[in-house]
C-alpha cells in the first residue's frame, strides 16, 4: 500500500465573506511531485499555508507526514520545508549569512550545515556570489536563494509556492533539474506555478484548482488525452476559462 505524504479532506476556508478553498480533498503520496495549479485567486497559496500550519482551516482537516497540520504542528514542522510566494531573505546579510542563519534555526550540527550550504548554492548558481549581500541580488537570485533556505535542513516534504518566478529560462532549467533531483531522493514535493510547461514537466500529478475547488485531478499526460489537447496549457485554459496571467 502507497504511503501518503499529505491527506487533505473536505477542506474549507473562508476569510470574511469570501471562500477560498471551498470543500477539497486530496492525497499526495510519498516521493510524489505534485503540482497545485490555478488562476491568481484560486486557494492555491492558501492550502500550502493550512498544511504548513500557518493559518487554521474553516473546516475539514489536513495531515502532513501522519500529523494533524493543527494538532501536531510542531511534528509538522519538523518535516516540511517552505520556499513562500513572496521571497523571504535578509537583504542586508551576505547569501551565506543567510543560509547558515536558517540552518542554525533548524539546529543543524556545523560539519552537516557547511556541507549543505556548499552544495545547495553550488547546484542554484550562486557559490559565486554567495558573499554578497543579498539585497544586490536580482531577482532570480533572490527566489534561488529563497529555495536553498527552504531545502537546507533536508526536508522530507517541501511546499515551493510559485519556486521560479522572475527566474530567467537558464536558472528555471537548472531550478527543474534539482526539483527533479529530490525526487530521486525519495523527497515529496507539492508544487505551485503558473508556467504549465513547468508543471508538464515536473509533476507525476497535477490538481487544477478555480474558485477554491478541484475541478480536475491526474497524471498531466492523461488529462491532455482526456482532454483532447496538445499541452497542459491548453487544458488549463480549457477548464478555468481564464488566461493564465490573468491579473486578480
Amino acid at each position: 500500500m502507497t504511503e501518503l505524504a499529505v491527506v487533505i479532506e473536505s477542506l474549507v476556508k473562508k476569510f470574511e465573506d469570501v471562500t477560498a478553498v471551498d470543500g477539497i480533498s486530496l492525497q499526495v503520496s510519498k516521493g510524489e511531485l505534485f503540482g497545485l495549479l490555478g488562476p491568481n485567486g484560486a486557494g492555491k497559496t492558501t492550502i500550502i499555508n493550512v498544511l504548513c500550519g500557518l493559518i487554521k482551516p474553516t473546516n475539514g482537516s489536513a495531515k502532513v507526514g501522519g500529523y494533524d497540520v493543527q494538532k501536531e504542528t510542531a511534528k509538522v514542522k519538523e518535516l516540511i520545508g517552505v520556499c513562500p510566494q513572496e521571497t523571504a531573505i535578509y537583504p542586508y546579510l551576505t547569501g551565506v549569512e543567510n543560509v547558515e542563519l536558517f540552518g542554525n534555526l533548524h539546529a543543524m550540527n556545523k560539519a552537516t550545515l557547511k556541507k549543505r550550504c556548499d552544495m545547495l548554492l553550488e547546484n542554484m548558481g550562486l557559490a559565486g556570489d554567495a558573499k554578497r549581500r543579498a539585497e544586490k541580488y536580482s531577482g532570480g537570485m533572490k527566489r534561488r536563494l529563497s529555495l536553498v533556505l527552504a531545502l537546507i535542513h533536508d526536508p522530507k516534504i517541501a511546499f515551493l509556492d510559485e519556486p521560479t518566478v522572475a527566474m530567467d529560462p537558464q536558472s528555471r532549467h537548472a531550478v527543474w533539474d534539482f526539483i527533479k533531483e529530490l525526487k530521486k531522493e525519495d523527497k515529496t514535493t507539492i508544487l505551485t506555478t503558473h508556467y504549465m510547461e513547468e508543471a508538464e514537466e515536473l509533476c507525476d500529478r497535477v490538481g487544477i484548482i478555480d474558485h477554491g475547488k478541484l475541478i480536475a485531478l491526474g497524471a498531466p499526460e492523461d488529462l491532455i488525452s482526456k482532454n483532447k489537447v496538445k499541452n497542459l496549457e491548453e487544458v488549463f485554459i480549457k477548464l478555468t476559462g481564464r488566461k493564465i496571467r490573468e491579473e486578480i
